[in-house]
């Protein structure tokens, strides 16, 4: 089995925690995520926008995702875009998806996941070592993160620690925010990348 390919077909798709949300709304905000294959960039590589469902063309994340196999072992690296808001709402347009170039990412460093394939599906942790820093409301924090995702949708838990103290400074007390896939037609990842990618 190609896990690489594999995980590239898991990753596109429509996801929202709408379930979740509703039963516990002052607990879990009602978001959305949508993951699009970026076919004219490396191999591997994908928008992912997220945003609260109530602010859908306002997304707070944008960020381009890359899988890779490096001697032998899945990661997906993070990466940052240039005036990214020249790129919101790329996920439902092909003209401003293909605006986006590799001149236009950073690589974050610090933050890439290393992943594992599962029974049903692939578990990413974040790299070891505390590097992946995120400033929210003024505070250096480092990001403790992981995701499992399958062909019903995905699980995810993002948490901020303050850089100083280790103490948690953001992110989820009550556990993952549970995704389930939209029964949408979302284009594949293309059928080249299966050999482009490397490694099984």
């Amino acid at each position: 089995m190609d896990h690489a390919f594999q995980l590239c077909q898991l990753l596109c798709g429509d996801f929202c925690n709408r379930e979740q949300a509703f039963d516990n709304p002052p607990i879990y905000a009602h978001i959305q995520v949508r993951i699009r294959a970026l076919p004219h960039l490396e191999p591997g590589s994908f928008l992912l926008e997220q945003a609260y469902t109530v602010a859908p063309t306002e997304p707070y994340r944008i960020r381009v995702l890359q899988v890779v196999v490096r001697a032998g072992a899945i990661q997906i690296i993070n990466k940052a875009i240039k005036d990214e808001q020249a790129f919101i709402g790329a996920a439902s347009s092909i003209e401003k998806l293909l605006k986006i170039t590799e001149p236009n990412l950073i690589t974050l460093e610090g933050c890439t996941y290393n992943v594992t394939p599962q029974n049903v599906g692939y578990e990413g942790l974040i790299e070891p070592g505390c590097k992946c820093i995120v400033t929210r409301n003024g505070i250096c924090t480092y990001l403790d993160s992981y995701f499992v995702i399958n062909k019903e949708g995905m699980s995810t838990l993002d948490r901020g620690y303050n850089v100083d103290t280790n103490q948690l400074s953001w992110g989820s007390l009550a556990g993952p925010f549970q995704f389930k896939r939209h029964m949408l037609e979302v284009p594949p990842p293309p059928i080249e990348w299966q050999n482009n990618l490397g490694g099984n």
